[in-house]
């Protein structure tokens, strides 16, 4: 039985609008902005049931908790956790943000190039001591999942915390290394969803199956008025726009499709017409898809609000070959090829498709797609694609390997936004990922889970 995480940031606090470090020191309180989105939070959970709900002990989280917890329809007692506690920058914390740059420039720079080697010089009674804030953080995340997932009786769970220990949190359920906290945005009442069905590899232990572990949603932010985040002041790089083409016939029948060229079914047109009409106000200056039908035809749809914008076409984003699996149900292949549809759920970097691809092949074209694609492009556009070429594009993002290749979700239709802020050369933030709103009503992805 799976256990789903619904994780979400504070509201707006005053130190945020202040642009205050605040980590671990609770002098902030939410602002009227931060106690009105908490209560959109409120309306978009309320339809949900949960058996359980923690938040961190520091106030702007509890005022939050609190006020989504007057939403929801019976609710269980909220529990603080130690472990939700957010970043610890002693010597940072009430400093505006401007004031640590001057003050501390060489450590300010450390901090976010590489966030894994920053530390701060405390002393102590045993004498000074190096604190590597961002380790530490992640060794925090790593005693807290255990802490709720080992509780049967569980099976939702609402989580309420910070910027930094979200961050942390997503990273050690999907095996995301500390060198990479800042790819992850996390916006002020944005909403996570994960999926863990135990045994879940964080908890257990890396030979357990990858599969055990997807994030279904990141950083869902429509519930409060926004699309997606801003791109930061400064911005240098592109901002790519990732979406999975719309449904077929063979996605709704659960059939392997590959490279067998199906066109959109009429649901998925629509679908292509809802991610058109989610993102027409949305000025475009580049739009990729790969050359296959179904991919190109929801690009092709999107584009029809964008008309003076030419589509691009690429090969190499073509969707994973599947070989003598294309055109058969899970019941034909597994007839066919005992045992080898059970490893690919569970160990899917050891699969070799029968006269078809590996993953590694398709890691080694996409990234090379990918590579082009943000050097030969600027501005804000849309990539089109498949549901192997986009999980393979994320989990690059984070230097993750095809074993890691079901952690993240991708719905028929659904939009991605991945910044490169630095520019190409510099490292992505994910700022959210899998957005399907304007699908369906609500944060749950509803769209058909058929074959690739």
């Amino acid at each position: 039985m799976s256990i789903r995480v619904i994780l979400v940031r504070h509201g707006q606090s005053t130190y945020n609008i202040e642009s205050r470090i605040q980590g671990r020191l609770d002098a902030s309180v939410l602002t009227e902005t931060g106690q009105n989105t908490a209560r959109q939070v409120g309306e978009a959970l309320q339809s949900l049931k949960f058996d359980a709900i923690y938040s961190s002990p520091l106030q702007r989280a509890k005022q939050t908790t609190e006020i989504i917890h007057s939403y929801l329809e019976s609710p269980p007692p909220v529990q603080t956790k130690e472990n939700l506690r957010e970043i610890d920058l002693p010597l940072w914390e009430g400093m505006l943000r401007e004031e640590v740059i001057e003050k501390y420039p060489e450590d300010y720079s450390l901090w976010k190039k590489h966030p894994h080697e920053f530390y701060m010089k405390l002393s102590t009674p045993e004498g000074e001591r190096k604190h590597f804030t961002v380790l530490s953080l992640f060794e925090q995340a790593n005693r807290f999942w255990p802490e709720i997932l080992t509780n049967n009786t569980h099976k939702s769970i609402l989580v309420v915390a910070h910027n930094g220990i979200n961050r942390c949190l997503i990273s050690t359920a999907l095996g995301i290394k500390p060198s990479y906290y800042h790819s992850i945005q996390q916006s002020n009442c944005g909403i996570n969803i994960l999926n863990f069905t135990p045994p879940c590899p964080s908890v257990y232990g890396e030979n357990e199956p990858r599969e055990s572990i997807q994030l279904e949603s990141m950083n869902l932010t429509i519930h409060i008025g926004e699309k997606f985040p801003k791109p930061r002041n400064k911005h240098k790089g592109p901002r790519l726009l990732l979406v999975r083409h719309g449904e077929t016939d063979w996605n709704r029948d659960g059939k392997f499709q590959g490279q067998i060229d199906v066109a959109l079914n009429d649901n998925g047109r629509a679908q292509g017409a809802q991610a058109a009409e989610f993102l027409k106000d949305i000025h475009l200056d580049f739009a990729v898809s790969s050359s296959m039908l179904r991919p190109k035809e929801t690009a092709e749809i999107i584009l029809q609000y964008h008309p003076d914008v030419e589509l691009k076409l690429y090969d190499g984003l073509w969707e994973i070959s599947h070989g003598l699996w294309e055109g058969k149900f899970e019941s034909e292949i597994e007839d066919g090829f005992p045992g080898l549809l059970k490893q690919w759920k569970e160990f899917p970097a050891t699969v070799q498709m029968p006269e078809g691809e590996n993953l590694q092949q398709v890691w080694k074209r996409a990234l090379v797609s990918w590579n082009e694609i943000i050097r030969s492009v600027s501005g804000v556009g849309i990539v089109v694609a498949h549901d192997a070429i986009n999980k393979a594009i994320l989990c690059q993002l984070f230097g993750l390997e095809p074993q890691h290749f079901w952690n993240f979700k991708q719905g028929n239709g659904a939009v991605s936004v991945i910044d490169y802020p630095d520019g190409p050369d510099g490292l992505p933030v994910l700022e959210v990922m899998n957005i399907t709103s304007h699908l369906s009503d609500g944060i749950l992805d509803k769209t058909v889970a058929g074959a690739l």
